[in-house]
């Protein structure tokens, strides 16, 4: 197999969850990474995983153009991560999602960059009707597309791994409250894993997918967004209550959170993300635009959870309940998830 040239990229918002996974994949590939964030301060952990040199961490805001153009010099690959999951003073949906998206597109194509892989979110298109975030999202895929007509979009369903924000959440939630809160209960979602994701990304920035063109990434499992909530609590091994909340009730309470200094577990927006599906579409499946269409086999929640959710045990790793040990020896309700082709 002939040897992959290796290429300088560039990875704004490299730093999170998704950046970190898809750093260490380009890194190994040999690849020269710059890591443009906008704290790279906090971004050392990264030089870690790769030789002397190899990633360096770099200042840049996806709200300054200049910043931008600087972060992509002579770059050969571009990847756009960077999202916020709620406003704070000049971090707008707007803001990071359309304008920012569309300034590294125009950006990336002025430095003469081979491609560019961008970050969307799964379901855009079907929510943008009802939420900032995913009409931000729909318009940044549209602004990426006119100024970079190459480029390669995804659009990942919420994902789950070590780190992730959504699994955790709940499980420390779990840990802390009798009762875990549920919103829009029958809401289907498919959690894909992030070493999938981070996959997808390395394939499109080395070439290997049809440009030009939005891929859904979805997971092997489509579960209700109740069926998601048994998973984490049979995961944690608690018995806690699943207390339904309307959309309105959750949208009152979520307004005080909106003020406080730290990041909001809740919002009104994300309330209205909670009363749509997010599940890979007939067309995508049809079309070949999901991870098995471009020849990623999709990893179960089963093999993965296990691996970290046991942390919100009562006891931790120490916790030898012989059926937290082996998650096969939960049944989940049928009724509350399917099983789909990808």
């Amino acid at each position: 197999m002939d040897r992959i040239e290796p290429k300088l990229v560039t990875i704004f918002g490299g730093s999170g969850f998704v950046g970190t996974q898809i750093v260490q994949l380009l890194a190994d590939k040999g690849h020269r990474i710059r890591v443009a964030v906008r704290r790279p301060d906090l971004a050392g952990h990264l030089k870690t995983l790769g030789m002397v040199g190899q990633i360096l961490p770099i200042q840049a805001n996806v709200r300054n153009q200049a910043s931008i153009v600087r972060a992509v010099a002579k770059a050969d690959i571009v990847i756009n991560l960077a999202g916020i999951g709620y406003e704070r003073g000049a971090q707008t949906f707007k803001a990071v999602h359309t304008e920012g998206a569309g300034l590294i597109a125009a950006a990336a194509k002025a430095a003469g960059a081979a491609a560019l892989v961008h970050m969307s979110a799964l379901g855009a298109d079907q929510a943008a009707a009802v939420s900032a975030y995913a009409s931000s999202k729909l318009e940044g895929e549209a602004a990426v597309l006119a100024a970079f007509p190459n480029a390669v979009i995804f659009r990942p369903s919420i994902m789950f791994g070590r780190d992730d924000s959504f699994f955790n959440l709940m499980g420390g939630l779990a840990r802390l409250f009798p009762a875990l809160p549920l919103i829009g209960g029958d809401t289907r979602f498919q959690p894909v894993y992030v070493g999938d994701v981070a996959q997808a990304f390395a394939k499109a920035a080395e070439g290997e997918l049809k440009t030009g063109r939005i891929y859904e990434l979805g997971g092997p499992i489509v579960e209700t967004h109740r069926a998601l909530l048994q998973r984490i609590l049979r995961e944690a091994g608690r018995k806690n209550s699943l207390l339904t909340l309307s959309p309105g009730f959750a949208k009152v309470l979520a307004a005080p959170l909106a003020i406080l200094p730290f990041p909001p577990l809740l919002t009104a927006d994300r309330v209205d993300l909670l009363g749509v599906d997010n599940v890979v579409s007939e067309t995508a499946i049809k079309e070949k635009r999901t991870l098995a269409g471009i020849g990623i086999a999709p990893t179960s929640m089963d093999t993965i959870l296990p691996t970290y959710m046991y942390r919100f045990r009562k006891h931790g790793q120490f916790d030898r309940d012989a059926s937290l040990a082996d998650p096969t020896s939960f049944k989940a309700d049928p009724s509350h998830y399917e099983k789909v082709k990808i």
